[in-house]
């Protein structure tokens, strides 16, 4: 065995140790919030959850990439959390070039390298779950290839059940929100994220609904150098979007409108949205187009959601309660008194807020730090005063990424400080919007591409 392989052997020992920390830290967690509740101790949540997240932001695999969602999802996590979760990024460093040469072996066999004109040792990028390399086909075409790392499925299954844990000790500490759903729509999203040959399909499909939209690029998927943990698609260049938060104010908007192009088009249309706007799955063009990237995790709704969605907005709009319930409960929510539907609302006014003021204005500001952090907090505040008498609410799992999605675009269209007429843009995407034609849409697009309905 070389020294590099020792190396890399080494590495993977190294992440073993490091979910066995983690571990710790979730039982001394459980310890600390039992002791909470039931024996009257202080705990400095600010301070554990700054411990927790640094054993966390060490770590590749599905559990940093949790703790990244779950700071989005207001309802998940205690504010303490949420917020040092919110500052979650991954730290290791990408796997060296023994780990990649085997990896590339096992998926595209021993004489993988004559597939390729060139490809370089050093990863471009590394995420959570793989790790992207630049290469040359031999019909000179530049590459992406995304490669998995090595027991990812182990990783998932043993991260799924750490969350388990924090959710079961979450819920004996505050019982305003049941976690069980949240749990299960994570568990899904991060199985899918697995298959590639899935997220293949997912571009793919992507391709086809944005075929009419000129200002957002997705990357070709070359088939034949890709495998179910292999996705090897065309090189897109573009920059990062926080390059421009200091551009000219035209250009800022017109970034944002691709952006929300990008990212509602096949949301209204066809029932899908990427459920992960973090600012390395897209970047800006020298025209101001957006690349859109990685299809890992995509969230297919039933017509009917979406109609829920605009069931819902238009409910704001006229101040009509019943339609408000009809909305909530096409998602999926039971169990709702008025109360709780008044409280609901709190957070879908903050969410909708933009698209329900025919003016020219941002999408909002940031408070503490975090984008919509203060009035989850007013809407948490209320659903933990309710569940005393009612029961906690029990959030649907198709919620889960609409709200992640709503929030890290916000979130982008704050950094650019972008000021558009977001209720006319929004109304001009939906004013045709029919769910049964959306419906017969959908299944047409899906069958195509070998996508399971949902």
């Amino acid at each position: 065995m070389s020294n590099e392989d020792i190396k890399d052997d080494n590495k993977l020992g190294a992440r073993i140790k490091r979910y066995g920390q983690v571990t710790t830290t979730m039982a001394g967690l459980a310890t600390k919030l039992a002791g909470e509740k039931y024996l009257g101790l202080n705990i400095e949540r600010d301070d554990h959850a700054e411990h927790l997240t640094k054993a966390l932001g060490n770590l590749k695999g599905p559990l940093m990439k949790v703790g990244q969602i779950l700071a989005t999802i207001p309802e998940a996590l205690p504010p303490e959390y949420a917020k040092a979760f919110q500052e979650l990024q991954s730290n290791a460093p990408p796997m060296g070039w023994p780990f990649v040469r085997r990896r590339m072996k096992t998926e595209l066999g021993p004489n993988w390298q004559s597939k390729f004109k060139s490809f370089e040792k050093e990863a471009a990028a590394a995420a959570s779950l793989g790790q992207v390399h630049k290469g040359i086909a031999n019909n000179s075409q530049l590459l992406a290839c995304k490669l998995q790392y090595p027991d990812m499925r182990a990783a998932i299954d043993a991260d799924l059940k750490q969350l388990q844990m924090i959710f079961s000790m979450y819920e004996r500490y505050d019982k305003s929100i049941q976690t069980k759903n949240i749990h299960a729509e994570l568990s899904a999203r991060l199985s899918e994220e697995l298959d590639y040959s899935l997220e293949a399909r997912h571009g793919k499909l992507y391709t086809y609904m944005l075929r009419d939209e000129p200002n957002v690029h997705v990357p070709e998927v070359i088939d034949d150098l890709s495998t179910d943990r292999l996705l090897t698609t065309g090189w897109l260049e573009g920059e990062r979007i926080l390059n421009f938060v200091d551009a000219p104010q035209k250009q800022r908007n017109e970034l944002a409108m691709n952006m929300f192009r990008a990212w509602y088009v096949p949301l209204y249309n066809y029932g899908v949205i990427h459920g992960d706007p973090h600012l390395g799955n897209y970047t800006v063009r020298s025209d101001n187009g957006i690349n859109l990237l990685d299809f890992g995790c995509v969230r297919v709704f039933p017509a009917q959601f979406i109609g829920g969605v605009i069931d819902l907005y238009n409910s704001l709009m006229t101040d009509d309660t019943d339609l408000s319930i009809k909305a909530y409960e096409s998602w999926g929510f039971t169990n709702l008194s008025k109360e709780k539907v008044e409280t609901l609302n709190i957070w879908a006014k903050f969410l909708y807020g933009p698209v329900m003021e025919d003016k020219i204005r941002p999408i909002g500001e940031v408070k503490d730090g975090v984008y919509g952090r203060e009035t989850a907090e007013k809407v948490h505040k209320r659903l933990r005063e309710l569940s005393k008498d009612e029961g906690g609410i029990s959030v649907p799992q198709e919620f889960v990424f609409m709200d992640r999605a709503a929030l890290g675009l916000g979130s982008v269209f704050l950094h650019l400080k972008a000021e558009i007429n977001w209720y006319r843009v929004f109304n001009e995407l939906i004013q045709d919007f029919n769910v049964t034609a959306l419906d017969k849409r959908q299944k047409s697009a899906l069958k195509q591409f070998d996508i399971s309905a949902p």
